[in-house]
């Protein structure tokens, strides 16, 4: 495991909102790594900021890889409604302005034949948010 990796995997279980939400932006590109994965998990549904939140979201989106989108899209079906706002802003975040990525849609339409019900629900709100910001 690399030093950058093993930093944020620290500071995702920080009492620092600033940290953890460093921490999601930083294990983004790690989203394939089960224990990147664990703790984004995490971060997508942090109780205690729903600045985690937005960035941890908006980091996976722009990752935009398989892994990165369906912890999204895990997180979509489990959060409660404050918490799915903020998923949204963090997709929204990552889909808009001259540097937005285009890409969740497509990513969304492969996790809809994902096995896991949860993924499929998720990715079809996703799927759905990005439709209406032109992601």
């Amino acid at each position: 495991m690399t030093g950058e990796l093993e930093k944020a995997l620290s500071e995702a279980s920080s009492p620092s909102w600033t940290q953890r939400a460093r921490a999601g932006r930083d294990l983004a590109p790690f989203a394939d790594v089960p224990e990147a994965a664990e703790a984004l998990a995490g971060l997508l549904l942090d109780v205690e900021d729903t600045a985690v939140t937005r960035q941890t979201a908006e980091a996976l989106a722009r990752a935009g890889t398989v892994a990165a989108v369906r912890l999204i899209a895990l997180a979509v079906s489990e959060a409660d409604a404050p918490q799915a706002d903020w998923l949204l802003t963090g997709v929204h975040d990552a889909l808009v302005g001259p540097d937005g990525v285009s890409h969740v849609a497509a990513v969304c339409g492969q996790l809809a034949r994902d096995p896991e019900e949860a993924v499929r629900r998720g990715a079809a709100a996703v799927s759905a948010w990005a439709d209406e910001t032109g992601g």
